[in-house]
């Protein structure tokens, strides 16, 4: 049984991009879509993307590192090990888990992963502080994400065109048990079923294993086989998920306000209407780096203390979608622990 009186709070918080810059002028070349119209409506002034020799593994072990150096931890402290980001990794079938683990030196860690694609952060945080509440010996967990999955997005597919603000990054967070700092305090998330196969990448799967006729046919990249259903649904219901999942975590948590918003990389007009609607003080728009997948909460973290946005004492929220979907939540108690 969890002990009442045991806290888990973010030690550290950390983050990588890799160096090659596309500005929207540049994607705007790639796809066609108007640099102004990537800028106000989808939200981009520019995204970091990885190069050839760039992988999910190398991203989030440097994510990993910059989170451990801010928590002060070394890696032989290390209880468990997470990673809660892209599927889409240097091998498919593969663990990126243990790949970070050993690059770490985390030599006593177990490691395993948590998918919810873009949604995984706050699934994976909700799991992590479960565990951490229930098991004494986990008093020190890295929690990782990464993403490069901007190589599976056709730029050439209209139906594919929300998926143009892909940037490819990594975010990490140290959590601690009777840690009295940042704690966090709750989570939330919600499914609609009815989407789960609105966005996908054809070939893979048992459904389609790889061959050269899927190569052929270009199916290695993700598409939207139904893309009026999909808007249709996500028009009915996305707004009220988001704030119902935000809710849900608040109330769990015993807050009743948001200080600090920081969310998944969404078109700027849902963002300014989320941001209106949960009447959030500040928060961190991820312009610059576009959407990272399960990257993208603790990238806004990081910018956002930087940038002087968090304060002692502020409710943050993390909130995030991701296809499938799912709709999820977690609150943080900046600063010290009262």
């Amino acid at each position: 049984m969890s002990d009442s009186t045991v806290t888990i709070g973010v030690a550290g918080i950390g983050m990588y991009v890799p160096p090659e810059v596309v500005t929207a002028e540049q994607l705007s070349g790639e796809t066609g879509v108007p640099a102004e119209v990537l800028f106000e409506k989808f939200g981009i002034r520019q995204v970091h993307r990885a190069g050839p020799d760039c992988h999910v593994s190398q991203m989030a072990f440097a994510a990993a590192q910059a989170a451990l150096q801010d928590a002060r931890v070394e890696p032989d402290e290390l209880d468990l090990v997470v990673y809660c980001g892209s599927e889409f990794k240097d091998y498919v079938v593969w663990s990126a888990a243990t790949k970070v683990t050993h690059q770490l030196g985390a030599d006593r860690a177990e490691a395993f992963e948590v998918y919810a694609l873009c949604a995984g952060t706050p699934v994976t945080l909700r799991i992590v502080r479960s565990m951490m509440l229930n098991d004494p010996a986990l008093r020190t967990v890295l929690v990782v994400a990464a993403s490069k999955e901007s190589s599976l997005v056709n730029r050439h597919n209209a139906r594919g065109r929300f998926m143009f603000n892909f940037g490819d990054g990594a975010g990490a967070a140290v959590l601690r048990r009777d840690f009295d700092r940042n704690l966090l305090l709750a989570s939330a998330s919600i499914v609609d079923g009815s989407l789960s196969e609105d966005v996908v990448m054809r070939a893979g799967g048992s459904r389609h294993p790889a061959n050269e006729r899927t190569v052929a046919a270009g199916d290695y990249y993700l598409d939207v086989p139904d893309l009026d259903h999909m808007r249709n649904r996500l028009d009915e219901v996305s707004g009220d998920n988001f704030l119902r999942v935000v809710t849900t975590a608040l109330q769990a948590s015993g807050r009743d306000q948001v200080d600090f918003l920081a969310p998944v990389h969404m078109k700027r007009s849902m963002y300014d209407w989320l941001r209106w609607a949960l009447h959030a003080e500040r928060s961190y728009y991820l312009e610059n780096y576009g959407h990272m997948q399960a990257a993208d909460q603790f990238v806004a973290l990081v910018e956002a203390r930087r940038a002087g946005l968090l304060h002692d004492g502020d409710t943050v929220v993390l909130a995030a979608a991701g296809v499938g979907y799912t709709w999820a939540a977690s609150v943080l108690s900046w600063g010290p622990a009262t």
